[in-house]
Order: structure tokens, then C-alpha cells, then sequence
């Protein structure tokens, strides 16, 4: 099987795809497949592992990067339409 994303941390709930990725296709990483994208998604941008609710954040790199403005679905793209920075308080 091939790889078309990268989850760079195993704490990631997200992984970035490294080629142009449709709806519906099997998201492979080191050669195992994880999960299938719900959404046509573009190389470099981030898909949901798991469900990710409102208000939680998102992992990338092992770190919290942005929160969910928006319940994302797994195999969701993960971007500026659904995150927003993350709430300090």
C-alpha cells in the first residue's frame, strides 16, 4: 500500500496529506491504512484521525496547533473553515 499522508507524532490526531487525496480514498501512513477521506482534501493540509469536538484542539507535530471551531469528523479536511485559534483563558 502506498503513503499518502504523514503523522510526523504518535500524539497527532491529525495527519497531513502529501498528494491530492479524494473523497472516499483509503489515508495511508507507513504503509497501514487508517481510515478513508470524507472529502476531497489537497497535499500539505491536515485530516482528522478521530472525531475532534468543538473546543478541543487540534495535535500536529505533537503539539496543540489550533481548536475545533467546529465538530470535524473523521477523515475531514482540517482547516481555517472549521479551527480557530486556541481560546486562553
Amino acid at each position: 500500500m502506498n503513503n499518502n499522508a504523514l503523522k510526523v507524532n504518535p500524539r497527532d490526531n491529525v495527519v497531513i496529506a502529501i498528494r491530492q487525496i479524494v473523497c472516499g480514498e483509503d489515508i495511508v501512513v507507513d504503509g497501514v491504512k487508517l481510515l478513508n477521506a470524507a472529502e476531497d482534501i489537497s497535499a500539505s493540509h491536515k485530516i482528522a484521525l478521530s472525531d475532534i469536538k468543538a473546543g478541543r484542539v487540534v495535535i500536529r507535530y505533537g503539539e496543540p496547533i489550533v481548536q475545533a471551531r467546529d465538530d470535524i469528523q473523521k477523515g475531514q479536511w482540517v482547516h481555517v473553515h472549521n479551527t480557530q485559534p486556541i481560546e486562553r483563558n
